[in-house]
């Protein structure tokens, strides 16, 4: 019986995995490195800094270290949300008001830190409707590692398979895949592979369609 639904939020909660798959680009070439690619940005949806930074500081040695491209990023995308705003991505309101008449706990599972976080589900009305707000920097390591989900699945006060884990992006399934929750993607940007495929629970088209999986 499933006793709580955990939810990565860029992508799957908000509709803000657009932002920064623009403004990692557009962080990256205003500090001169023009081949960061569009690959680069979907490369980064979830990941953990330690990954991140030996990702693009290996593939790019002569170029900005990574935390220079972050901090412009982190800039980049709280000025476009302040200005345009964030919006929630279809069936966020509809799944959490049939979670609560359910009496299922709910859960934000984020690699995003707490101080972003927070003001973000509070930007959008939503801090109150989760039973806990969660980042991946509580947990030792972030994802794709196992670790976020295990800890939340321990704030939830939930075994892991008796959780579902909802994300839009690779990084954020395998984490929750290799922590025991019963995974299922929503994709964002990009499809699931055809190994992740294999290893996923569902995939749904809106966070909405997880309702036939509350069992």
């Amino acid at each position: 019986m499933i006793k709580a639904v955990l939810f990565d939020m860029d992508g799957t909660v908000t509709d803000t995995e657009k932002i920064y798959n623009k403004m990692w680009q557009k962080s990256a070439h205003d500090l001169g490195l023009l081949e960061f690619s569009n690959e680069d940005a979907l490369y980064f949806r979830s990941l953990n800094r330690a990954d991140a930074a030996a990702y693009v500081e290996g593939k790019y040695p002569h170029g900005p270290k990574w935390m220079a491209i972050h901090d412009l990023c982190v800039k980049y995308v709280r000025e476009e949300m302040d200005k345009n705003g964030v919006e929630v991505k279809p069936g966020v309101h509809e799944i959490l008001a049939e979670l609560k008449s359910r009496g299922i706990k709910s859960a934000i599972v984020t690699a995003t830190v707490l101080e972003r976080a927070i003001p973000q589900m509070e930007r959008v009305g939503l801090r109150d409707e989760f039973d806990e707000i969660i980042s991946a920097h509580e947990a030792k390591r972030g994802k794709p590692y196992p670790d976020p989900y295990l800890y939340a699945c321990e704030r939830v006060g939930f075994a892991p398979d008796e959780c579902i884990a909802v994300e839009d992006s690779p990084n954020g399934c395998i984490s929750a895949i290799d922590a025991g929750c019963k995974t299922i993607m929503v994709p964002d940007l990009t499809p699931p592979d055809e190994e992740l495929k294999s290893r996923l629970f569902a995939v749904c088209d809106t966070v909405y369609d997880i309702r036939e999986y509350l069992k």
